[in-house]
């Protein structure tokens, strides 16, 4: 049973200091449901005398870097003798003092790829003895650069040549391995380490969190407490990202219930971690009491919470927290102005998106890349593609991430040829793609009905830039041939693709087969979808639209009762519009709007005057078992609802934008275009697919959606 953190608030340090440990139930066992050696290990506190204790030691942590102790240098004429020494048959040289003392200089300054020159020079001298100081820079420059080969050539020549390091030079190639992502050959230095002490473990089990190996990483933790029973806050840090990883809160209270007896439970750094934690798995109402209990309320701290509110959906919650952030006094940086920015997307808030910019400007993050970059993704879900275009220009450095949300802004905007033509743009500054840019571009073409481009980008992935494709590639050349009508060739796609078909492929084959009349096949992926699902809700309603477009009530209606009787319920549909900073939000067919008989009065004369131009209400999309009244409702849909009270309340050269948390249907999609074009207007409708620009009676998306 979990134990609320309540409980924990209510136990004095005196009395838990006392009697601390790790109960006997977290285990290696219980983490992972396996058996194992480990699994009676406990983690008792003062079950040992130790020989040096943790409070005497004197090295600076993992995280600092591991600075070297100060030794005397030689003078130059030290330097300048020459040592011999037999190491395999091979004569060990001093080298020339002048070019380690240059090796140690350029890595002090961080030019690493000089220093490493250096050292090759050296290398293909001959067999010259190094001594600590220059291995220790050595090491330096090749985390510094990440450099796997320059990993390599330091340490196969401190083999080749005898040398023999001390303890603390042990950690640090211990380390450079860690750093340089070499787990393999780190863990076989950690296991062959003569002696182990505090940053030996620290390192190894930090290597491991980061490289996702997260069991590995508590055994070797329950391990270590083993024979230190003790542990620094960083090393907590670690293993709480570890629980998180895991999935395992239980973990992750065991934790921090040994944080709270050993008295480190206020460790700012800790207590961010836990409130990352709590909120990854969910306990929110957890990483709001860690926040709480802060002794000093850190930015870090702040953004920690936010995002946590922002994850699970609460964000007028993570909204209030900003303010709360603000008014504070606490320095807000780049990356909350980031998160800010995601809610205020979610949030259907424009008006609070441009304080938000404003804010950043102000505060001196104009440019910073990350938050730009969240800008740039805001606007252009928000229908304002020109001010996506302007702050992306305005950008004096670019990064994958935003060119990706530029191309994709372009592409659910209807826009596929700009899309391309940013995607040449960006292969022509240099800028190597990922599986997210193809991803982008290959939905901007299938979108936009570009297929010959298309299946040249997509063609080309594989052939110019070795990225395998993927489902979600698949899915988006099944979609630009469903729009060509050629259904056929969709489905040999699907059934010949390298892999399993994904939920997105079959959705894809659908809705080409929803477009194009075709039952059989629309069928048949339904079913596939329901077989992938079967207590997904949408599975059901993409059968229930194939059974009522093509006149088959019966089967729709059963459908239906499938839905009562496994007590699956469709969300009312729901549409938003900002009028004058204010968000409105409408329901089908409801009344609760003060302004309710003009908005339906309006409605009824647009529907009278684009009656005129053709328009015919789609009553065959109705559920058969619904009477008049329940259908006179029904045609009063939301998203409709939203554009009357817009067209009432805002003058007549104002664009419209309207966000709906559903795919528009087939009787709102023709009404709007002539909506459009009998009032002259610009509406712009965001729905659960992509945006749908209605101008002088067209879309967009060119009737396929």
């Amino acid at each position: 049973m979990d134990i609320p953190l309540s409980r924990y608030q209510c136990i004095s340090l005196d009395r838990i200091q006392s009697s601390c440990g790790f109960p006997n139930s977290f285990s290696v066992d219980e983490i992972t449901g396996e058996k194992s050696f480990y699994r009676h290990l406990f983690f008792p506190f003062n079950s040992r005398i130790r020989r040096t204790p943790f409070s005497q030691i004197k090295c600076s942590s993992v995280e600092r870097g591991l600075q070297p102790r100060p030794k005397p240098k030689p003078s130059n004429s030290e330097l300048n003798v020459e040592n011999e020494a037999q190491v395999n048959g091979t004569r060990l040289r001093k080298p020339i003092s002048e070019l380690c003392g240059q090796i140690e200089k350029l890595v002090l300054f961080k030019r690493y790829h000089e220093a490493l020159e250096l050292f090759e020079i050296l290398e293909m001298q001959g067999a010259y003895d190094l001594d600590s100081e220059t291995y220790d820079a050595l090491v330096s420059a090749c985390i510094g650069l990440k450099s796997i080969g320059g990993v390599k050539k330091v340490y196969n020549y401190m083999i080749n040549t005898g040398f023999d390091p001390d303890e603390y030079l042990r950690n640090r190639v211990l380390l450079m391995h860690v750093k340089c992502g070499m787990m393999i050959d780190a863990r076989r230095l950690f296991d062959e380490m003569p002696e182990k002490n505090i940053f030996s473990w620290n390192s190894i089990i930090w290597g491991l969190v980061d490289a996702g190996d997260y069991f590995e990483a508590f055994r070797l933790f329950l391990t270590m407490w083993q024979e230190f029973s003790d542990a620094e806050s960083r090393m907590f840090v670690t293993m709480i990202r570890a629980s998180a990883g895991l999935g395992l809160i239980f973990a992750g209270r065991q934790l921090h219930s040994c944080l709270l007896k050993t008295g480190v439970g206020g460790d700012v750094f800790v207590a961010c971690a836990l409130i990352d934690m709590y909120s990854k798995r969910g306990s929110i109402e957890d990483a709001q009491c860690v926040f709480d209990q802060m002794p000093e309320k850190t930015t870090v701290g702040w953004n920690s919470i936010i995002a946590g509110y922002a994850l699970h959906g609460y964000s007028q919650e993570a909204l209030s927290m900003y303010h709360e952030m603000r008014d504070s006094g606490v320095k807000i940086d780049h990356f909350t102005f980031s998160t800010i920015i995601r809610i205020c997307a979610r949030l259907a808030s424009l008006e609070h998106a441009k304080q938000a910019h404003a804010a950043l400007v102000r505060h001196g993050f104009g440019l910073d890349i990350v938050a730009n970059t969240a800008l740039v993704d805001l606007y252009s879900k928000w229908g304002r593609i020109e001010d996506a275009r302007h702050v992306f220009d305005m950008m004096p450095r670019k990064n994958v991430i935003s060119w990706n949300a530029l191309i994709a802004g372009y592409g659910n905007h209807g826009r596929g040829v700009e899309a391309v033509e940013m995607f040449e743009q960006m292969l022509r500054g240099r800028m190597v793609p990922n599986h997210v840019t193809f991803l982008a571009v290959l939905s901007a073409c299938s979108y936009s009905g570009l297929s010959d481009c298309g299946w040249e980008i997509f063609e080309s992935m594989s052939r110019d830039h070795k990225i395998k494709p993927r489902a979600m590639h698949y899915a988006c050349m099944i979609e630009l041939l469903g729009r060509e009508g050629l259904l056929d060739e969709a489905f040999a796609l699907i059934r010949d693709a390298p892999f399993e078909p994904t939920v997105n492929m079959w959705a894809a084959l659908l809705t080409a087969c929803r477009v194009h009349k075709n039952l059989e096949l629309g069928k048949f992926a339904a079913e596939k979808l329901y077989g992938m699902g079967p207590e997904k809700l949408s599975n059901y309603v993409v059968l229930l639209n194939i059974y009522n477009s093509s006149g088959r009530f019966e089967e729709a209606a059963a459908v239906t009762h499938t839905l009562k009787r496994r007590g699956l319920r469709m969300l009312p549909a729901c549409s938003w519009i900002e009028i004058k900073k204010q968000p409105y939000g409408f329901l089908s067919g409801d009344k609760w709007h003060p302004q309710s008989k003009e908005i339906y009065q309006k409605l009824d004369d647009l529907m009278l005057e684009i009656s005129k131009h053709g328009y015919i209400p789609q009553e065959r999309f109705l559920l058969p078992d619904v009477d008049e009244q329940e259908g006179r409702v029904l045609l009063y849909h939301s998203e409709k609802l939203a554009i009357a009270f817009g067209l009432i309340s805002t003058s007549d050269w104002t664009p419209l934008q309207i966000v709906q948390s559903h795919r528009i249907c087939d009787d709102c999609h023709p009404a709007i275009k002539l909506i459009a074009l009998v009032t002259r207007r610009e509406i712009v409708v965001r729905d659960a697919s992509r945006f749908h620009h209605f101008k002088d009676g067209s879309c967009s998306c060119g009737d396929y959606w």
